[in-house]
């Protein structure tokens, strides 16, 4: 599924917060912390897992599976397309 390290390299590739990642999956603010907090792979309720990993992925970033093919294996994430920065207004 998905790591907390996704998780939060996947924000950062992103420039949002974890406030702006749950309004985007439709699930609270402690439910993002909670998975964040989560040691290795992230565990829940399947379908808010996939609302967050359905978010990020419309979002413009794209989970790399632990046995997806990459040039240099292991898990990961990178943005779908080359961009300018999103900024995260407070």
């Amino acid at each position: 599924m998905i790591t907390s390290f996704q998780m939060r390299a996947a924000r950062a590739l992103l420039g949002i917060d974890q406030k702006t990642l749950a309004e985007l999956a439709g699930v609270s603010l402690p439910t993002i912390q909670r998975m964040e907090a989560s040691i290795g792979t992230v565990r829940g309720v399947v379908e808010t897992l996939i609302k967050v990993i359905d978010a990020l992925n419309r979002a413009g970033v794209e989970l790399i599976g632990e046995h997806a093919r990459s040039d240099t294996g292991g898990r990961g994430v990178r943005l779908k397309q080359a961009g300018p920065p999103r900024r995260v207004g407070r």
